[in-house]
């Protein structure tokens, strides 16, 4: 069976690898590493198609080590004793270099089972994943190994990789392919930084091409049919789904809707409707809060009506509520206040609640002395009366502090002139 244009493709020495100038170029930490050959315990960490694979299988054939490779979705605990069972033979009387691929998916007692070997240097380990190592890799594995963090690949250098590919795939069939212009870019631009998927939206486009008696035409056209949804570099359990919605939160609490409508799109791209609805109604109430509480009112409407229309109408009402709460004042002391008197609670700072505060609608509740001097607050000019809400223990416990808002100033004004003697 042919293998994939996307392996034949790949780089077989450093300089070949496009992207990762942070970690490859010259003087780079990872390039110096290589190129000492005393290679440590490493971890490469981010989205699919950066080169992970590429750059562990380049470092890990550069070695006298003997070479293992696993890969987490599929790697057994007896896979792993099988390589630690050759550490007193011959063939492991260099060291033994493990590279495995998707670390996140192996169990915390598979990961487990690595540790004295990495810690001795019998074992190196070469390992790659999609996740962020602090949520997916055991903390012990982390703490013995070097972490290095591969980026999406910018279009200019996916475009090398695009123009490689039809020079391949032209030199193995034997036939010349015409590219239409604006395909290159086409590809290296809608493959979110994704290599892997560029190659094979490059090749896929070639299966699709015009056939002529010169060859073969790609079509522009055709190629954004096989590209319209490749940059969905996403997932929705991984912590890139967290970090664009933690992008998209900050940017609305930081007031700055060009960045908010563009996370936005992001999210309406991989159709993840539901994440942004929740996050929305989080959002009004967490950092707009107090400062305009009408907001949650307007919010709920353009959600209720982004889930009735689904897409591709939703992207209004939701931009709608993004701008809205872009624009609007900032509030966190809901927020504040009612996590700090959770603290309070979880940490069993309360006492009794007080007895002219508990249920009285009972027979034999006077009796014990429930209800007893209760005021009630409608009875008495401006519908308050002081009194002892809180229980002894926290009696003058203040959680909810007025924010700085003309909303929250104007609700602290009321308060004072209610209170006041």
């Amino acid at each position: 069976m042919s293998s994939p244009l996307a392996d034949k493709i790949r780089p077989k020495k450093i300089e070949d690898v496009v992207g990762q100038r942070h970690l490859l170029d010259k003087n780079k930490p990872l390039r110096k590493i290589i190129e000492n050959g005393k290679i440590p315990n490493m971890i490469f960490f981010g989205p699919s198609g950066t080169g992970k694979t590429t750059v562990a299988r380049i470092i890990a054939e550069s070695t006298n080590k003997t070479l293992h490779k696993l890969n987490g979705t599929s790697a057994t605990t007896d896979d792993i004793r099988s390589i630690i069972s050759e550490l007193n033979t011959f063939s492991g009387y260099n060291g033994i270099l493990l590279y495995l691929d998707e670390i996140q998916y192996l169990n915390k007692k598979q990961q487990q089972s690595l540790l004295e070997y990495i810690e001795n240097g019998s074992i190196t380990l070469i390992a790659s994943t999609t996740e962020n190592p602090y949520f997916a890799v055991f903390n012990a594995l982390i703490s013995r190994s070097t972490l290095f963090e591969f980026k999406p690949v910018t279009a200019e250098d996916i475009a090398k990789a695009v123009i490689r590919a039809y020079s391949m795939i032209e030199e193995e069939n034997g036939y010349k392919i015409t590219v239409e212009d604006g395909v290159v870019e086409h590809i290296s631009f809608t493959c979110g930084g994704d290599v892997r998927k560029a190659v094979t939206t490059t090749e896929l486009s070639v299966f699709a091409g015009e056939v002529t008696d010169k060859g073969i035409t790609v079509l522009l056209d055709d190629v954004k049919q096989l590209s319209q949804r490749s940059n969905m570099n996403y997932d929705r359990d991984g912590s890139q789904h967290y970090d664009i919605l933690s992008a998209f939160q900050k940017s609305i609490r930081g007031s700055d809707e060009n960045a908010a409508l563009h996370y936005l799109a992001r999210l309406l791209n991989a159709g993840d409707l539901i994440s942004i609805c929740r996050r929305l109604l989080v959002i009004t109430s967490e950092d707009i809060g107090l400062a305009y509480p009408s907001a949650i009112s307007i919010v709920k409407s353009c959600v209720d009506s982004a889930m009735q229309l689904g897409m591709p109408e939703a992207r209004i009402p939701l931009a709608q509520a993004v701008i809205l709460l872009c624009t609007s004042p900032k509030s966190n002391s809901a927020i504040e206040a009612i996590d700090a008197a959770m603290r309070d609670v979880l940490c069993g700072e309360y006492g009794e609640i007080p007895a002219h505060l508990k249920d009285g609608h009972y027979s034999g509740a006077n009796a014990i002395g429930h209800a007893i001097g209760y005021r009630y607050p409608h009875s008495y000019k401006n519908h308050y009366v002081k009194q002892q809400y809180l229980p002894d223990k926290i009696k003058d416990k203040v959680y909810y502090t007025f924010g700085q808002n003309k909303q929250e100033q104007a609700a602290l004004a009321y308060r004072k002139m209610i209170t006041a003697e």
